[in-house]
């Protein structure tokens, strides 16, 4: 049995070093195998080493990724006949048929690093090709699975990743600051309808041990990172583990700043532990508030409400911790006056400069798997599933508010302040009803990512 080639494949991972081959690298190279680790988002594919290859593994950690893989796997296959190709992360399982037709003969979804070891120690036990220097594995018959183990999480190894220059800033108004990315934990206990994590966690959440997320942290910081972004899809889905984490990572590292996300509900819950997220280095909460109408809320079973949300808001401006708060808001049920209404909302609680522009012209996705389609009503609205888009396709029953994302969409990728952006869309909308008092009353900028977090 000799050492496997394995190429591990990101295309995208919202801007920052992809976690999801740190990862699993670390378990790969501890079996011996030879593993590159390659990040299309900031690299060109390294076409010899793609030849080379005996494994050959995508990252599908989100929808954008899945579809940029989409357009890669049959690249990768031309290059290398024989390779075994493996996709794993969040939407490899939710696609299967899809990345099988493309090619795929391995999907793991959930907690992929003991699989992809298996698969790779798999692998290398089959006899070589006597006419070539790859193993005969390109027969072997599609397979999907996903894995809720527990795991014995070993520290990323993150050797030859492209470094933080790379990838998303946090801007400050002091300037630039390098940014690091780890996760405590994946998985989530909730089981929001529009969710992809639901069909792959069921509800089920993994810790990360505290000592490998500390020792990952570290890494990055002699690394040059100076502000870490945390993953987790809830932070305090598990607060016993997230709080003496962030008091340890604090007193190792004073001057280290770190984000995280947390539901509305939980903020509102556990609000007795904001002031330690603030006193420990946070500077701002990401949180999926998604809709400021209860209705479209409920549909999507967020647990929260536009009353919570308002509260939230308030509580955090209280206690000087920046709320940076996500939503969908083109969705089957938007109506032009709710849309109209959420911007009116998001100015007069003062959170023009905490919303990302991008979030103006959010449309609903529904993945393969998804919750919502347990819906009649939105069975009734979907189309066949679309594996150009990778999700049900729908159409507004108002034309106009189809025209109207489009016409958004286009506003949020001009390059102008999230101020003059705001402005442009509420114009769109209210027909050039600026209500100017609104925004002179605006707050200062917050630090933000220089890439927006969405999927």
């Amino acid at each position: 049995m000799r050492n496997l080639r394995v190429v591990l494949i990101s295309t995208y991972d919202l801007g920052h070093q992809p976690f999801g081959l740190a990862s699993p690298a670390a378990w790969l190279r501890a079996i011996n195998a030879e593993v590159t680790c390659v990040d299309l988002a900031v690299a060109a594919l390294p076409e010899a080493t793609i030849r080379a290859a005996d494994l050959i593994a995508f990252y599908l950690p989100m929808h954008t990724a899945t579809r940029l893989a989409a357009d890669t796997i049959p690249q990768v296959r031309a290059l290398n006949t024989t390779a075994h190709l493996c996709a794993y992360g969040l939407y490899a399982p939710l696609n299967a048929p899809f990345l099988h037709e493309l090619g795929i003969q391995t999907l793991i979804g959930g907690e992929y690093e003991a699989e992809l070891t298996r698969l790779c120690q798999n692998l290398a036990e089959q006899s070589p090709n006597q006419h070539s220097n790859n193993y005969i594995i390109s027969n072997i018959s599609p397979s999907t699975m996903i894995s809720l183990d527990r795991l014995a999480f070993r520290t990323p190894d993150r050797t030859n990743l492209p470094p933080f220059a790379a990838y998303a800033q946090l801007r400050t108004t002091t300037g630039d600051v390098p940014v690091g990315y780890t996760e405590a934990s994946r998985g989530c206990k909730h089981l929001c309808r529009h969710c992809p994590i639901v069909p792959v966690y069921g509800g089920m959440f993994r810790i990360i041990p505290r000592s490998v997320v500390l020792d990952d942290i570290r890494q990055q910081v002699a690394a040059g990172a100076r502000h870490i972004s945390f993953g987790d899809p809830d932070f305090f889905n598990g607060p016993g583990h997230a709080i003496p984490l962030v008091q340890s990572l604090h007193a190792e590292f004073p001057e280290l700043t770190y984000d995280v996300i947390i539901k509305v509900e939980h903020l509102l819950k556990h609000a007795d532990l904001l002031l330690t997220l603030r006193d420990t280095g946070c500077l701002f909460v990401t949180s999926a508030v998604e809709s400021s109408d209860d209705a479209v809320l409920a549909r999507f079973d967020k647990r929260h409400t536009r009353a919570d949300f308002v509260r939230a808001t308030n509580l955090m401006r209280e206690i000087g911790l920046a709320l940076s708060p996500t939503f969908v808001t083109f969705t089957p049920w938007t109506t032009h006056a709710a849309y109209c209404d959420l911007l009116a909302l998001i100015a007069e609680l003062d959170l023009i400069e905490h919303v990302a522009p991008i979030q103006y012209a959010i449309r609903l996705l529904i993945p393969a798997g998804s919750r919502l389609l347990e819906l009649d009503e939105v069975q009734a609205l979907v189309g066949p599933f679309d594996q150009q888009s990778l999700c049900f396709p729908w159409q507004h029953s108002d034309p106009a508010m189809d025209a109207l994302y489009r016409q958004v969409r286009r506003i949020v990728q001009k390059r102008m302040s999230r101020h003059e952006i705001f402005r442009e869309v509420w114009q769109l909308a209210n027909a050039a009803d600026l209500a100017p008092t609104r925004f002179d009353l605006a707050s200062k900028p917050i630090p933000h990512l220089s890439e927006p977090w969405y999927c």
